[in-house]
């Protein structure tokens, strides 16, 4: 096939990746045959995937929104994925934002759209392995630890197998950063629609990331050490939504959970 100049050539097109699958189910154009193939296996078991990435996405701007107002203006998105429409960068114009990827095709893509964005910059790195990114060349230059930073991470714990690891992360993370800063969280969830998720589980082990969804208490329990804002840990649409009647249906059709927090 022929790759867009945005493709390393270590990228396997054949291997599909949760990165891509999302962009396509926000509706872009960064992915490949084997991601919008397996993405559709996904959306046939639960046909309102794509309306729940759209949903993640509003959450993950309201979060952003919410901590702008409040005076954060750097911020640090882990598992930022491909930056289509919509990116922190975009919501927060007048922020610095650092973007943490492992996905090379997300990486590639990032740091071409970044090249002229001054304020915004793209980390390739494992989350799991928090040093490496809090060490990274392009972190150290972009964020100021003597300042509150805004913590992201929306969509990407359910790529971390373990309980513990995942909590791990937020907890390191959380240790890194100054007093003040905020923490904006969202993880798909299997309540509601066990047996449906239980299904897309096993699809998503044939990409190279495969997902875990979680309960509220399990995901409830990465938020140790955070004072959370009302209405705390809820349904994604439930949190502080734009327009209240977004929430009026059954809100689990939208499979995560989000919460933003302070670390105090």
């Amino acid at each position: 096939m022929d790759r867009p100049d945005w493709v390393s050539d270590t990228v396997d097109p054949d291997q599909p990746s949760a990165a891509r699958m999302y962009d396509y189910y926000l509706g872009g154009s960064h992915n490949f045959a084997s991601d919008r193939e397996m993405a559709r296996k996904a959306l046939a078991l639960f046909p309102d995937g794509q309306l729940a990435a759209q949903a993640n996405r509003a959450f993950l701007h309201r979060g952003v929104r919410y901590l702008l107002d409040q005076g954060i203006r750097q911020f640090l998105d882990l598992g930022s994925g491909i930056p289509t429409a919509g990116n922190v960068h975009e919501v927060a114009p007048d922020a610095t934002v650092v973007y943490v990827d492992l996905d090379p095709v997300a990486v590639a893509h990032s740091e071409a759209i970044l090249a002229d964005v001054d304020r915004a910059g793209i980390v390739h790195a494992d989350i799991r392995r928090t040093q490496d990114v809090l060490d990274a060349p392009v972190t150290q230059r972009m964020l100021d630890f003597s300042q509150p930073i805004g913590l992201l991470t929306v969509a990407v714990l359910h790529f971390i197998g373990s309980d513990d690891e995942a909590a791990d992360i937020v907890s390191t993370f959380r240790d890194a950063l100054p007093t003040g800063s905020g923490l904006v969280l969202a993880h798909a969830t299997m309540d509601g629609r066990e047996e449906e998720m239980k299904r897309i589980e096993e699809i998503y082990k044939g990409s190279a990331n495969p997902a875990t969804t979680r309960s509220y208490a399990q995901v409830e329990r990465f938020l140790a050490g955070w004072d959370l804002v009302e209405p705390g840990l809820t349904w994604a649409v439930q949190w502080k939504p734009d327009w209240p009647d977004e929430a009026d249906r059954d809100p689990s059709w939208c499979g995560n959970y989000g919460a933003v927090g302070w670390k105090r």
